[in-house]
């Protein structure tokens, strides 16, 4: 694969054979949901204050809307560009998107939908030289994880969202999702799905012992040779950080070279079988991997088809993040986008969407409405997280372009990248 010199600026050469690797055998090489379900399922206005969602003001790098032409009354379409398999799709006719084209008939917006991002870093460079150019990228609404988001927003390449045109986003995003770093307030981003990263194991592997830490996966000898850590550096740096007493929110330089060192340990000891993307999976329905670090959306699919497969929350804490909605700058229909976005912030919306992606669910009532369609999937804690399990998610925190290569240097030499 030839990479482009601005997918990566700034990243030595080690860090360019990870994303390498990750585009070609990763996570980003992957679907965002690995497996499909055999059976077919079922197919507000609160005070802006009060929500916590300050009303948009003022101006950031020349790109809120008062400052771009919108053309959505003219021109009644909308360019969404998302991740494969990261929405419902009818099981009979995989051209039909169900939520989708029930959008296009209330709204009569019609909406073209790719499926171009595999790789944040990858579409990032597709859209940079448009956006640095202050110029339209051919995209009305992208899908990027938290922390791409926020490198959007903080260049000032992102349209700050009208929350007048968002009732229901306003009125239903749940409170977790209301303050994030990446974006404070929410004034230009709305999750679209959020992740996990946990422990997750094959009992019938592991002899019927429960694996719930990644003490057990660094240190654990019974398991030895059969644990997997993924290769995507915020999650496998940031669950090890937990398990060390360390904040990822708010860990120093010293703190990631102390995870990066205790990880090196297991790597030496050859405790760990191998560090992966979403092809760890395989390995773990086989009971080659006994163990290993997750994402909860891909867990979840797993354990439809094996009851062996199960996961844990640590009790250091797991991993938590988002894939967000933004508007890139000079799109030219912000209305439409944020039509959208607060169609799908619609309780019974969220449901059907859920019921398919299998992600943790971002709005307040679609548990209610999942219990319709599936009674096992609203039950989840992967999709719909209790109280408890809320309070145990950690981010890792936003990181400057110098960090980000930084620590990706380092890791890739841990994982031999």
């Amino acid at each position: 694969m030839d990479l482009d010199p601005q997918l990566y600026e700034g990243l030595p050469d080690p860090v360019r054979k990870a994303w390498e690797r990750s585009t070609t055998s990763g996570r980003a090489a992957m679907s965002r949901r690995r497996l499909l379900r055999l059976s077919a399922l079922a197919a507000g206005g609160a005070a802006l204050t009060a929500c916590g969602i300050p009303p948009a003001e003022g101006s950031r790098g020349g790109n809120d809307p008062e400052d771009t032409p919108d053309y959505s009354k003219k021109e009644k379409v909308l360019n969404f560009a998302n991740w494969p398999l990261y929405i419902d799709v009818d099981d009979k006719n995989k051209k039909k998107r169900p939520t989708l084209d029930r959008f296009e008939r209330e709204s009569g917006i019609r909406v073209k939908y790719v499926e171009d991002i595999n790789d944040n870093n990858e579409f990032y460079g597709k859209i940079k030289p448009q956006l640095a150019a202050g110029q339209d990228t051919g995209r009305d609404l992208v899908c990027l994880t938290d922390w791409m988001a926020g490198r959007v927003i903080r260049q000032g390449w992102a349209q700050r969202l009208d929350p007048a045109r968002l009732p229901n986003a306003v009125a239903n995003l749940e409170d977790r999702f209301r303050t994030a770093a990446q974006d404070p307030g929410r004034q230009y981003s709305y999750p679209w799905a959020g992740t996990a990263c946990v422990v997750a194991y094959n009992k019938k592997a592991t002899g019927g012992k429960k694996v719930t830490s990644v003490t057990q996966l660094l240190e654990d000898e019974s398991l030895k040779g059969k644990v997997s850590m993924l290769s995507e550096m915020t999650d496998t740096v940031g669950l090890t950080m937990l398990d060390s007493g360390i904040d990822p929110g708010k860990f120093t330089d010293d703190d990631f070279d102390k995870v990066i060192a205790r990880m090196q340990k297991a790597v030496d000891a050859k405790q760990l079988r191998r560090f992966s993307g979403n092809d760890y999976l395989d390995e773990l329905n086989s009971g080659d991997i006994a163990a290993c670090l997750a994402w909860a959306g891909d867990i979840v699919q797993l354990k439809l088809d094996n009851p062996d497969i199960e996961f844990a929350l640590p009790e250091s804490g797991y991993l938590f993040g988002t894939d967000d909605l933004l508007v890139p700058a000079k799109a030219r229909h912000q209305a439409n986008a944020e039509a959208l976005i607060n169609y799908y912030y619609q309780p019974k919306v969220a449901a059907e969407l859920a019921a398919w992606v299998n992600y943790i669910c971002p709005v307040s009532g679609a548990k209610a409405e999942m219990e319709k369609i599936d009674k096992d999937v609203a039950a989840d804690p992967l999709i719909f997280p209790d109280a408890e399990t809320i309070k145990r998610g950690k981010n890792f925190r936003p990181m400057t372009a110098g960090e980000h290569a930084r620590y990706e240097n380092k890791f890739a030499k841990l994982i031999g990248a």
